[in-house]
């Protein structure tokens, strides 16, 4: 943080935030971010309960057809790319693919917006995020003119690259499979979600950055065994689904290895006793309920270590889960 301003040829003390606060800059920092983060998650959160409150009945059903449209065809064959030049002008007004796609993210989560429909928009926003770079280049003095729109059109014809490898061919558009693989597991696993952000974002670009570091025969005495180990395990998966009569017995499902090596439910478990409202949703489903069996359309399952009042109460290990029922007489004991 800057503490020192010269103001007319003498230098005085500059104020800042948090100035009256003992603390160093990089303390300071940490706070603001982590302040900064909290209120960006805040604000997303409240956006979303807003859009779940307007967008109901009616009104959503007709905004839900408008964007989501499929004209006749052959116009339909060309309606991604119109959507694609949309989010492309929408992320050159607001000057930033951040902004609009998590303006995306809540509309997807009220089921306003298809996945379908949002992977040309972001395709496109990340088209229009370059224009930045791009009127950037443009304000550099003459001399180094050449050399910040090299920069700049690399930018544009890597994200444009990207689009011509993953969109035009409907069979190529692997991102929208992978986003309902990761979808799907982190409804069930909730801690998934870090994971994968962990993961992704930190560790996985630590291990490679330290490898190459380490020189190109470290890099490929490492990284090739474990490429060709996805790459064997991705080629099994997909005859599995597709012809698995070509493989030997074994090899047909994953049973022979440990539970840990093909399934994350002990892993789950492990989580779970360490925060016991971290639960999946599949240890939910498969909770005890008393001997009853309920018709689902009846019962509100309310999120355990809740308050509410209700008729019929659980212990957990994490306090009363609570089962609020209406219509009791649409339930049967069982034996």
């Amino acid at each position: 943080l800057k503490k020192k301003c010269s103001y007319n040829g003498t230098d005085e003390p500059c104020g800042y935030l948090l100035e009256m606060i003992p603390l160093s800059d990089l303390f300071l920092g940490l706070f603001l971010l982590a302040v900064s983060f909290f209120l960006l998650v805040f604000c997303l959160v409240l956006l979303v309960k807003l859009l779940h409150s307007i967008m109901g009945g009616s009104f959503a059903m007709f905004l839900r057809r408008i964007i989501n449209a499929e004209p006749p065809f052959p116009y339909n064959l060309f309606m991604g790319y119109l959507v694609m030049a949309l989010g492309c002008g929408m992320t050159i007004l607001v000057q930033s693919s951040s902004v609009f796609t998590s303006a995306l993210t809540p509309l997807a989560g009220v089921g306003m917006v298809s996945l379908e429909r949002i992977y040309p928009l972001t395709l496109g926003s990340n088209i229009g995020t370059t224009t930045t770079s791009l009127l950037a280049a443009f304000a550099a003095t003459p001399s180094t003119l050449r050399y910040t729109l090299q920069i700049a059109f690399c930018h544009l014809f890597f994200n444009i690259s990207g689009i011509l490898l993953f969109y035009p061919i409907p069979a190529t558009r692997l991102p929208i499979r992978l986003a309902k693989i990761l979808g799907s597991v982190t409804a069930k696993y909730r801690w998934f979600s870090i994971f994968y952000l962990l993961a992704m974002f930190f560790i996985l670009p630590t291990v490679v950055f330290l490898l190459s570091w380490a020189g190109p025969i470290v890099f490929a005495a490492v990284g090739g065994p474990v490429l060709l180990f996805f790459v064997v395990v991705i080629a099994i998966n997909i005859i599995h689904r597709k012809r698995s009569s070509l493989l030997p017995l074994k090899l047909r499902d994953w049973s022979f290895l440990p539970m840990w090596a093909h399934s994350l439910d002990p892993l789950d478990r492990a989580i779970s006793r360490l925060c016991c409202c971290c639960k999946s949703l599949q240890d939910r489903r498969d909770a005890p309920t008393l001997g009853l069996i309920p018709n689902t359309s009846q019962i509100n399952i309310l999120q355990p270590c809740s308050a509410s009042s209700s008729i019929l109460t659980l212990n957990s290990a994490c306090g009363p889960e609570y089962h609020t029922m209406n219509g009791f007489e649409h339930c049967a004991f069982a034996n």
